[in-house]
């Protein structure tokens, strides 16, 4: 299918990107590495009269890593180099995993961090991990600069917190502690060819043995990444052994709402959500055991 006619602009700055989305209307659409957005209007599914990209934007693709402020990821950044970045793969390992895991090569090199967090799929790979180490996302709209915890962007499938003419110039992720673990795991039908059927992501950090603190977050058995409050609970406080790893996996397959759909069974899914809770944990929890100080 042909594309329909739309008007394109490449803005300079973040402020001409505001200003042309104010006067385009609603209906205008920005565009970062636009490989689920073109796909779109390739199949009809959207039709915008203008497209603004943000690749013209000095600085968007930046990504920088600060001992104090930690990682910074610029609304342009490709998913490719996110996934090789010196730094992401020292101080952020598995913020690398998600973004090699996301899809195949050519989307890779053309797609953004960013803006697969925007497309706002529940099943995206990306969000989970992020939203575990509780990321920030950086806002910039006509009423100035705002930033908003990830785990509160997104309002359901394709929907976003974004007020009207607002951009997502970038995401920031806090460093990690010493004695913090993380992992995502992801399964879909025919590799990375399809969307997931079913993650998991997952933080947490150690005192000793013991689980001080832990952040699990379920994709694609909800109209949003899910988190997985009640499994967090079985595990807080306590030594993660297997039986705990287990309980906490029963309690995160009850705690999410999947459904039937061309990708999964819901009760696939459901059952998923146990193993890859308990796998999540407990790589997360080795991670953790040898970052700790001898």
């Amino acid at each position: 299918m042909r594309l329909s006619k739309f008007d394109f602009h490449a803005p300079k700055t973040i402020s001409e990107a505001i200003e042309l989305l104010q006067s385009k209307g609603p209906d205008a659409r920005l565009m970062a590495g636009g490989t689920d957005l073109l796909m779109k209007m390739k199949h009809g599914a959207v039709k915008p009269p203008c497209l603004i990209s943000l690749k013209s934007v000095p600085g968007l693709n930046a990504i920088r890593f600060d001992e104090s402020a930690g990682l910074t990821i610029g609304a342009t950044a490709l998913l490719s180099e996110v996934a090789e970045h010196p730094d992401i793969l020292r101080h952020y390992p598995t913020v690398a995993q998600a973004a090699r895991a996301t899809a195949n090569v050519q989307v890779r090199n053309m797609g953004t961090v960013v803006g697969n967090l925007c497309n706002a799929s529940p099943a995206a790979d990306n969000p989970p991990i992020h939203m575990a180490m509780r990321a920030v996302v950086l806002i910039e709209g006509p009423g100035g600069k705002r930033e908003l915890p990830l785990d509160e962007f997104f309002r359901g499938p394709g929907v976003t917190a974004l007020l009207p003419a607002e951009i997502v110039t970038g995401l920031r992720v806090p460093r990690m502690p010493v004695n913090a673990g993380t992992a995502y795991h992801s399964l879909s039908a025919r590799g990375k060819l399809d969307c997931n059927a079913v993650g998991a992501a997952v933080m947490l950090t150690l005192k000793g043995k013991i689980c001080e603190d832990v952040r699990l977050f379920i994709s694609a058995c909800g109209p949003t990444p899910l988190r997985g409050r009640k499994a967090e609970e079985m595990v807080r406080g306590k030594e993660l052994t297997e039986e705990i790893a287990a309980k906490a996996g029963a309690e995160a397959a009850e705690e999410s709402l999947p459904i039937t759909d061309l990708r999964a069974s819901a009760d696939y899914r459901t059952e998923m959500v146990a193993v890859l809770t308990r796998r999540v944990l407990k790589e997360a929890c080795q991670m953790a055991l040898t970052s700790q100080p001898a």
